[in-house]
């Protein structure tokens, strides 16, 4: 078993009309075994972007304390908040710098960039090389069975409501097939003047 999968988890983040839902699973285990059942993989870094972390979960915890460090340095520096594209560089940055000892993460960035509140996401690897995407985005243990669902389900310009619920159903049916991931989940719409987070009772096997 890699290092990546010793926590388990899952994330994935897919783009809209004027919207991008970002949503994970909830577990945190120890390979088969689970230790909790509400271990947040996505995180809110500004009113328009959201940062999902899977992996070594001592890592997730670790990016995501050195990125609100540096989250709230730019904010004090530059008196405005870091865009999403922005977001995406500093963690790359953060990942890059550590490429020849990494953390074991791969992060997954949403949001609404610029004025115009243009849908962003991007994925990375353990060290940072990005991937930016017109449709969507995974990463972690079932991102195998995210892929296959997601390019089953996905239809171009979703409104918030039928976004959220094909990634509830990617996200429900892909950890059902997964050891490691699972145990609900916690998906976060982000639209122009509004974040809803919905949570999303799975099996409990």
């Amino acid at each position: 078993m890699s290092i990546l999968e010793y926590n388990g988890g899952s994330v994935l983040a897919m783009k809209g009309k004027n919207c991008v839902v970002i949503g994970s699973d909830t577990r945190y285990g120890l390979q088969a075994q689970t230790i909790a059942t509400d271990f947040p993989k996505t995180f809110k870094m500004t009113d328009q972007c959201y940062v999902g972390l899977v992996g070594l979960a001592t890592d997730v915890q670790t990016i995501r304390e050195r990125l609100q460090f540096r989250l709230k340095l730019y904010s004090l520096k530059e008196e405005r908040e870091m865009e999403p594209v922005v977001v995406g560089n500093v963690i790359s940055s953060i990942l890059y710098e550590r490429r020849f000892g990494p953390y074991f993460v791969e992060p997954v960035v949403a949001g609404l960039q610029g004025p115009e509140k243009k849908p962003y996401i991007c994925a990375m690897d353990l060290i940072g090389a990005p991937v930016f995407a017109d449709d969507f985005v995974v990463s972690g243990t079932s991102a195998q069975a995210l892929y296959g669902l997601a390019e089953t389900l996905y239809k171009p310009d979703m409104d918030e409501e039928d976004l959220f619920e094909t990634v509830s159903q990617c996200l429900l049916a892909a950890v059902n097939r997964d050891a490691v991931s699972g145990w609900g989940a916690s998906v976060t719409i982000i639209t122009p003047d509004r974040i809803i987070t919905r949570t999303l009772k799975g099996r409990h096997d």
